[in-house]
């Protein structure tokens, strides 16, 4: 399947990694520097006369390579303009996260997607991760009984270096917070295992210690399900002196789960009523990661791949990038408001939170 990368920063080089392992035709990559683009394919040892072809343009690129499969690693506020050109060229697309910058965006992509018959999988690729697989399972054989509570903890750090490699990041256009970056794919494990039809969300956020960017370094909110079940996000850039956790949790009249790890990777705790003898198996699981991003990339691509070739929908879906993409700004709008924010969401986008710290 012929395939083209655009955008070549920081979560580039798992986009090309997945790229290899399911043995992609790469024919290009893009993006506005240069060098960029070299260092990317120097990395991976995709040498010039691997005839891999660079361009500052993506347009021309599309234009004169016609690829099957375009994954989109730019900046976040560009990802929505770039997968509405793709899909309307019938090019299908893997949108990191967040799939969009604003509600209108993320509708227009899936309802784009529908009409061409396009696929478009958003970039959540924790819920490929071994333990999080696990948990699903059990979620899906009604193992947990009726759910309680459940919560999401991403708490991490990220000091003035970080934001200085990209002047984007932390700005409401072409970022958002610790929400919209960091703590969007915990949102979106929440949100899944826990129902997905969430009726109201009620946020607070501040910026405490990174006071040279215009969005938030730490937020929390508290989510009402349909099925009665409640839950919190915790989600931050502000722990001393390095990444902390990222844990998930899932409370049953029969079971709790807890998923720990630097990226929901491990399973601290595993108990349930009806247990088995393969429960003592899952009991203290740690899947090794090389970053905090995973390895659950390549394991996205192989099922965008799949999909394509046989005509169904990607296990994640556009629909699954827009609810993620909900509950942040949910939580942005009640920040804003004082008020809880009732659901589904309308016509709210980042750029929204303007002037707010």
């Amino acid at each position: 399947m012929k395939y083209a990368l655009i955008g070549c920063g920081r979560i580039a080089t798992n986009h090309i990694k997945a790229a290899i392992n399911n043995s992609l035709d790469i024919l290009a990559v893009c993006d506005l520097l240069p060098e960029a683009m070299k260092n990317l394919l120097t990395k991976h040892s995709l040498q010039e006369d691997m005839n891999i072809h660079k361009y500052i343009d993506y347009k021309k690129m599309l234009e004169k390579e016609k690829p099957e499969l375009v994954s989109i690693a730019t900046e976040s506020g560009n990802h929505a303009e770039i997968a509405l050109y793709c899909i309307a060229r019938g090019i299908n697309v893997i949108i990191e996260k967040p799939i969009a910058m604003s509600m209108a965006d993320a509708e227009s992509i899936i309802e784009e997607s529908k009409r061409k018959g396009v696929k478009v999988s958003a970039c959540h690729q924790n819920r490929f991760n071994v333990a999080i697989q696990e948990l699903r399972r059990a979620v899906e054989k009604d193992r947990f009984g009726k759910i309680s509570h459940g919560s999401i903890h991403v708490r991490w750090n990220r000091n003035k270096d970080y934001y200085a490699q990209a002047p984007w990041r932390g700005t409401w256009t072409q970022d958002g917070g610790c929400l919209m970056n960091q703590c969007i794919h915990g949102i979106d494990l929440l949100r899944w295992m826990l129902g997905d039809e969430v009726m109201e969300v009620y946020g607070a956020t501040r910026q405490q210690f990174h006071d040279y960017l215009e969005a938030e370094d730490v937020g929390m909110a508290v989510l009402k399900f349909k099925n009665g079940a409640i839950a919190t996000i915790e989600g931050t850039t502000n722990v001393y002196p390095k990444n902390l956790e990222e844990t998930l949790c899932v409370f049953g009249e029969k079971g709790t789960v807890k998923i720990g790890g630097t990226s929901t990777n491990n399973i601290d705790v595993w108990n349930f009523a009806d247990e088995t003898e393969s429960d003592n198996i899952k009991k203290g699981l740690k899947e090794t990661t090389s970053n905090v991003y995973g390895n659950g990339h390549t394991s996205l691509f192989a099922d965008m791949i799949d999909a394509i070739e046989n005509d169904r929908k990607p296990y994640v879906d556009a629909i699954a990038g827009r609810n993620a993409l909900e509950i942040v700004l949910a939580i942005y709008q009640s920040q804003k408001t004082g008020m809880p924010v009732r659901m589904p969401l309308q016509n709210f986008a980042s750029i929204d939170m303007r002037g707010e710290f």
